[in-house]
């Protein structure tokens, strides 16, 4: 069967969003276009490492075109989207690998986020081997969703994804660790309760 790849060149809207309470969100990535709506899941460390590495692209595009690319120094107030993901949220796969690129030609960054899959080998070095050959397998790898976006639309995705993350749970100010409305147990604290 071929790669099903859900193609967004441009997207009308792109963000990061959850569903569910903190503690107990599920964290989506949805792109839509013209009445078609694509929504993936995938782990908070994943929306949160690839909001970051947006930003580092973006910055380090800026600094090698010496700020002639249409790029923002920051995400532009007026292209802020608090909106909740469109509904009902179905979820085409859980994302497994993401990949970001800067298409310096069209002046657009690229975001893949391909679904998880279980690949089997004896060391590291052939699991890294594996992975590159999925994403290098355009017929038959695994279903893909793959994004266009301007810089402008990038740095506004970056800045929502990182407030949607920070939005759970406040960390412990001793350990970081988050915190439950019923407090946790602090390690800091040697095993005492540590309330909200």
């Amino acid at each position: 069967m071929s790669r099903q790849v859900f193609l967004y060149d441009p997207p009308d809207r792109f963000v990061a969003g959850t569903v569910g309470l903190p503690g107990r969100r599920t964290f989506f990535l949805q792109a839509s276009a013209a009445g078609r709506v694509t929504t993936v899941a995938l782990e908070k460390a994943q929306v949160e490492a690839l909001a970051e590495r947006i930003d580092e692209l973006l910055d380090e595009v800026v600094r090698r075109t010496g700020g002639s690319a249409p790029v923002p120094a920051v995400a532009p107030s007026e292209l802020a989207d608090s909106a909740p993901l469109e509904t009902p949220v179905e979820e085409e796969f859980r994302v497994g690998t993401m990949a970001l690129a800067w298409d310096g030609e069209s002046e657009r960054m690229v975001v893949e986020a391909q679904a998880l899959v279980e690949l089997e080998a004896d060391t590291d070095e052939d699991l890294a081997e594996a992975e590159e050959r999925l994403l290098q397998d355009e017929l038959n790898g695994p279903p893909m969703l793959r994004v266009r976006i301007t810089g402008t639309m990038a740095r506004s995705f970056a800045k929502r994804a990182l407030e949607v993350v920070n939005a759970g749970r406040p960390p412990c100010p001793l350990c970081s660790l988050p915190l439950d409305p019923e407090g946790h147990v602090c390690p800091r604290q040697n095993g005492y309760r540590r309330g909200a």
